[in-house]
């Protein structure tokens, strides 16, 4: 009955409401090259916690893609004198939810716990994080279970385009290969090679962490320091700049599918620069608001060439990406293509209409509270905005910040960022036909659209192998369930 009640009182707390107005991080310090956000919450007896370790993808050697991500995945495999089993097992008797999450530039780490059960969940963590085992059955294991899914994914046109696209627009960069590596590469990965990356990249400097729930500054830096007290205080290894950003051009990745999918992407900005929230607002009216973007209306409501087409502005630390992505048949590819073009080069030489501006920011800034709607929520976006050097009074000044943007504003950064004639474009599966004519902007009725894209596929936990039985507040290891190109994840709130 205890386990019951423990189980249910978490998933109320990820239910506990919030809002972003009443978000008001505080700092704490835990030591030189740390930084620590907190936000107090005894609204119910549950802490969650969001954490960052410079240990992505982009820091896998160049013949050991999936690195990261391998080592990542042995985070909850055993530690100390804990087996693999054992050390799950104490989670699910504490209903801790642990879950391990690697990105391109980083390693998240997400951990929910009852207040009572806290010093346990936290020395866990500590000691997956300083002494993991390495088993050689963990390993073999975790390894498999990788493998299927990156078989997996190679059989699915959204992920071969995205992964082609990575590689055809970053070139030689860490940033092109999977995160998840390859089945090559993946079988090359040693014991030692997932000892040495957690010793060079599970460490203190560079650490981001975001707190929030039933925890008083005092108590959060004892778990904290019980957690991450041990890493080693050292720098990783720099990252190297992005000197190839985009090979502009139609890529075919041939697969025998009745429905390619096509990654498209042009050079973003960066978090810092100043245009980065005009950009934010602008990709939201060409392609990132859904049925109400500029795309949207063009390709499917308009003509009926596709179920969905989005697009994104994502940031990583070395570069800046703006990607979208759209499946249609094989025969109506071209045309997609033309009208994707066509439609951001209007919308760079004419910018928005004055509904459109408003109705963006009336929904970028009616939707945020609603990503500090619980503690596991407020401690991610937190997280997120220190990943991408953001200040601890952002929170504050965010919907400010968007409702300042202009009509000009829009035009100058549409101007800066669509250039459709350097477009980089992977199409993964077939193009049928000879090129078709753009057609006017302004079609009539559209035929009927096509049928929705594949459903992504299921994180690699859920692939079949003999793993140890867990509990469900024992987190999945998801890795690149999101396609968009520079992202593991859907991206949070900017």
């Amino acid at each position: 009955m205890r386990r019951i009640l423990a189980a249910l009182s978490l998933l109320a707390a990820l239910l506990a409401p919030a809002a972003a107005s009443a978000v008001n991080p505080k700092a704490l310090d835990m030591g030189k090259n740390v930084q620590v956000w907190y936000v107090k919450d005894h609204t119910l007896p549950m802490i969650a916690i969001t954490a960052a370790l410079p240990a992505g993808s982009a820091y896998d050697p160049k013949n050991k893609a999936g690195l990261a991500a391998f080592t990542a995945d042995m985070l909850n495999e055993g530690a100390g004198n804990l087996t693999s089993q054992q050390f799950q097992q104490a989670l699910s008797n504490k209903a801790i939810r642990l879950n391990m999450t690697p990105q391109r530039d980083y390693l998240v780490i997400s951990l929910v716990t009852l207040t009572e059960n806290a010093k346990d969940a936290f020395r866990l963590l500590g000691l997956a994080l300083t002494r993991p085992r390495f088993d050689a059955d963990a390993i073999a294991r975790v390894r498999a279970q990788i493998v299927a899914a990156v078989q997996q994914e190679d059989e699915d046109p959204p992920n071969v385009a995205a992964k082609a696209f990575n590689a055809a627009y970053f070139g030689d960069h860490p940033y092109a290969h999977s995160i998840n590596g390859t089945v090559q590469s993946v079988a090359h990965i040693s014991r030692g090679d997932l000892k040495t990356f957690a010793q060079n990249h599970w460490v203190r400097n560079g650490l981001r962490i975001a707190v929030s729930g039933d925890a008083s500054p005092e108590m959060l830096k004892v778990l904290i320091g019980s957690a991450f007290g041990k890493l080693p205080a050292k720098w990783p290894p720099a990252l190297p700049p992005v000197n190839h950003a985009g090979s502009p051009g139609v890529h075919v990745v041939p697969m025998p599918v009745p429905q390619p999918t096509a990654i498209f992407g042009l050079p973003g900005i960066l978090r810092s620069d100043r245009d980065f929230i005009p950009a934010y607002v602008t990709n939201y009216i060409l392609g990132g608001g859904g049925f109400s973007s500029r795309l949207m209306q063009e390709v499917r409501e308009k003509r009926g060439l596709t179920y969905g087409i989005s697009t994104s502005l994502d940031t990583l630390r070395k570069a800046g990406l703006f990607a979208g992505e759209v499946a249609t048949r094989a025969a109506a590819m071209r045309q997609t293509v033309a009208v994707v073009r066509d439609t951001m080069k209007a919308f760079a030489e004419n910018g928005a209409t004055d509904k459109e501006l408003a109705d963006a920011k009336t929904y970028i800034t009616g939707s945020f509270p609603m990503a500090f709607s619980s503690n596991v929520g407020i401690a991610n976006q937190m997280n997120s905005f220190q990943r991408v050097g953001l200040p601890i009074d952002y929170i504050a000044r965010r919907n400010a910040l968007i409702n300042a943007v202009t009509l000009n504003d829009v035009k100058r950064v549409a101007r800066r960022l669509f250039k459709p004639d350097k477009l980089t474009i992977v199409i993964a599966g077939t193009v049928q036909g000879a090129p078709v004519a753009t057609k006017p902007l302004a079609a009539g009725k559209p035929p009927t659209p096509a049928q929705p894209p594949p459903k992504p596929l299921p994180p690699k936990t859920g692939t079949p192998g003999p793993k140890p039985p867990v509990a469900s507040t024992t987190a999945a290891k998801p890795k690149e369930q999101a396609r968009s190109p520079a992202a593991a994840a859907p991206p949070p709130h900017p």
